[in-house]
């Protein structure tokens, strides 16, 4: 039994091992391929066959990623957007959250029905109409015909609604009972034993509306909106657009991922716990 036990425990590591090489290489090469592109030379890029390392460091190509096209007003831009909606976002979600789990009113199983609901829609589905719409406003190529659309909060509601039916349904009521209302209650009690998963929820936000291209490529026009996953692809087209120089377009791609990677190196530990909570009670 014992060895039948040991056997078991061998075979669960060697795969455990073999999953971890496997995430690492489908992950790890394609970083690897653009970190190593980003300092080559326009000709070294398209030498046959593939080189895999440099032969002169190009540090240039993050001065051309950076000018060529104005990169610090894509970056403010991704900023302002970013900031606002993830902030909208984060707002909306725990308090629709609070009121479906919180609150009392009718309707209450089939509203959050809605919401599971659209969590099963993709974006791409809304875009035509959302498109119609904000034109016909007139908010083509402006921040608000970028952020209102993109406002919507059903993963967080969900994610939260979750998160608060795990939380002990003494404190809660013993919340109530010393006369707490529902803003206390709130504030007092059930966010400050949430923070892990606002963590989580705020982190996934960030990096979905950072990385969020689709959408802003299609309100944009010019520089004055553009976030910086459409400055990438503006980069990309400059000067030759048949034969892209992909150096200062992979230096771009590293710049752009550094921010928002900074974030989450920082706030994994709480985002980790985050998403477990609720998994295991006791």
């Amino acid at each position: 039994m014992n060895a039948l036990n040991t056997n078991r425990e061998l075979w669960a590591k060697v795969f455990g091992y073999a999953a971890m090489v496997c995430v690492l290489i489908i992950v790890g090469v394609p970083l690897y391929y653009i970190l190593t592109r980003s300092f080559m030379a326009h000709s070294e890029v398209y030498t046959q066959p593939v080189t895999y390392w440099p032969e002169k460091w190009l540090v240039s190509n993050y001065h051309d990623a950076t000018t060529t096209l104005p990169f610090w007003q894509f970056l403010r831009n991704s900023i302002i957007i970013t900031g606002v909606v993830s902030t909208v976002k984060f707002v909306l979600g725990v308090l629709s959250a609070y009121g479906l789990v919180f609150l009392r009113f009718p309707g209450k199983n089939i509203l959050f029905l809605v919401i599971i609901a659209a969590l099963m829609v993709p974006n791409q589905i809304t875009i035509i109409s959302n498109y119609a719409l904000i034109a016909q406003l007139g908010w083509r190529n402006t921040f608000q015909g970028i952020i209102i659309p993109l406002c919507g909060v059903a993963f967080g509601t969900f994610l939260m609604r979750n998160h608060f039916l795990s939380l002990p349904s003494e404190v809660i009521e013993a919340a109530r009972m010393d006369g707490a209302g529902w803003w206390r209650l709130l504030t007092r009690v059930v966010l400050p034993m949430s923070g892990p998963t606002m963590v989580a929820f705020a982190v996934v936000t960030l990096v979905n509306e950072w990385n969020e291209y689709l959408w802003p490529f299609l309100m944009a026009d010019d520089a004055r909106v553009a976030t910086l996953p459409v400055g990438l692809t503006l980069l990309q087209n400059t000067e030759n657009p048949s034969v892209t120089n992909w150096g200062p377009v992979m230096a771009g791609v590293i710049l752009t991922m550094l921010p928002i990677l900074i974030v989450f190196l920082a706030l994994q530990r709480q985002m980790i716990k985050g998403l477990t909570s609720g998994a295991v009670k006791g």
